[in-house]
């Protein structure tokens, strides 16, 4: 979850940075600074030389440890660096947002609801003051992230109690999702809805609790029932108000205040309500690169479906390479490959989750330390095969 200590750091990744985007550290990936052209079959020619070397530049950089695995026409490959199994399992932050909106989609194919909807119409009430009203608020912009509405995690006293030295007092917090909403609506609207893009964790919170009026059951039951285990995601769960993490899984690291001289922190146990549908669910990288790959060949969803999902939202012309689907990103890389996913963050824990559109090629890496680090460069390393700087 974002607070104002992470933005500096994020400046390695170019959306997050420019846009302040995300749950967590850095909840909303982006392709890292251009580093020129590569030929796209670089990675494929190298193998996963590249990548191991990226890991080991995120420990060098003080990360405690980083895993990544990699699936390219069906032959797998894991990499570790530091203190880190490769089966791990991990907070995966925003790629919560991939679920959710997949679950939405799905309610959609079966006539239950129609993304086009105003938010009024399933949370009545729930979206109001300060210039927020959910009657002129689709579904589809809570989930493309055009709503205007203010994020939860940008309010300062909330950042100061769950990002800052406040969070070793409040680690164990339960917080409803209409808390989290209460939040954001203290602040005026980012924009008018669809006249603009900015992203904003409310809309996820919000488009988990649509779900729950949807299905009248938790959307984490929902993402269990059409998700996890369809596709048998053993390691991947929805843990709710369960502050511990499943084994096998390494700690989790964060100094919880800016500037490098500061204490690391055990962030390892924490109530992951504070995040709900914007980024509460732990997986690992074998199951985030089966849910990817599996989303993006059609497995999931219908045809019409499919292209509503990939269907992008410019999120500014300063960054042409990177536009938002609905819960999905997409970018271009410096070598020209073009990927589909999201990445994730929250407290010690940054992840990447992509695959190419035709699912050939995917990959899925955490690092278990927010302040530090570049995760971005595992992603450019594995499709590009470019090696990281020195």
């Amino acid at each position: 979850m974002t607070s104002s200590r992470t933005r500096t750091r994020t400046a390695r990744t170019v959306v997050a940075a420019a846009l302040a985007a995300g749950l967590g550290v850095t909840a909303l990936a982006a392709p890292a600074v251009a580093a020129g052209p590569t030929a796209p079959a670089a990675a494929a020619q190298k193998g996963h030389a590249a990548t191991q070397a990226a890991l080991q530049a995120n420990v060098d950089a003080g990360v405690p440890g980083v895993v990544a695995q990699a699936r390219v026409n069906g032959r797998s490959w894991t990499g570790t660096a530091g203190e880190r199994g490769g089966d791990d399992r991990f907070r995966v932050g925003s790629i919560t947002k991939t679920f959710v909106a997949t679950v939405l989609l799905q309610l959609q194919a079966e006539g239950r609801i129609d993304l086009d909807d105003p938010v009024e119409k399933w949370l009545p009430g729930v979206v109001r003051g300060n210039g927020h009203d959910g009657r002129k608020i689709t579904v589809r912009q809570l989930l493309n992230h055009t709503s205007g509405i203010y994020s939860y995690t940008e309010d300062p006293a909330f950042a100061e109690k769950v990002f800052g030295p406040g969070f070793l007092q409040h680690r164990y917090d339960t917080w409803s999702p209409r808390d989290l909403v209460g939040v954001a609506m203290t602040h005026a609207p980012e924009f008018a809805p669809g006249t603009s893009w900015r992203y904003s964790n409310t809309n996820f919170v919000l488009a988990g609790m649509v779900v729950e009026k949807v299905t009248g059951r938790p959307y984490g039951k929902a993402v269990e029932n059409r998700i996890i285990k369809p596709l048998k995601l053993r390691s991947t769960s929805v843990p709710g108000t369960r502050a511990t993490m499943p084994s096998p899984s390494s700690p989790a690291y964060s100094t919880l205040a800016p500037g490098a001289a500061t204490p690391v922190h055990d962030v390892s146990e924490l109530n992951p309500s504070l995040a709900h549908a914007a980024g509460e669910m732990i997986s690992d990288s074998a199951d985030l690169q089966t849910f990817y790959r599996a989303l993006l060949k059609g497995r999931l969803l219908p045809k019409a479906e499919m292209r509503e999902l990939t269907t992008t939202h410019p999120v500014s012309p300063q960054y042409p390479d990177y536009r938002y689907g609905l819960g999905i990103s997409w970018q271009k890389l410096s070598c020209g490959t073009e990927i589909w996913g999201h990445g994730g963050g929250i407290h010690g824990s940054l992840s990447e989750a992509y695959t190419t559109r035709d699912g050939r090629h995917t990959l899925a890496a955490n690092a278990n330390a927010d302040w530090t680090g570049d995760t971005a460069a595992i992603v450019e390393a594995e499709f590009c095969g470019t090696e990281p700087k020195k």
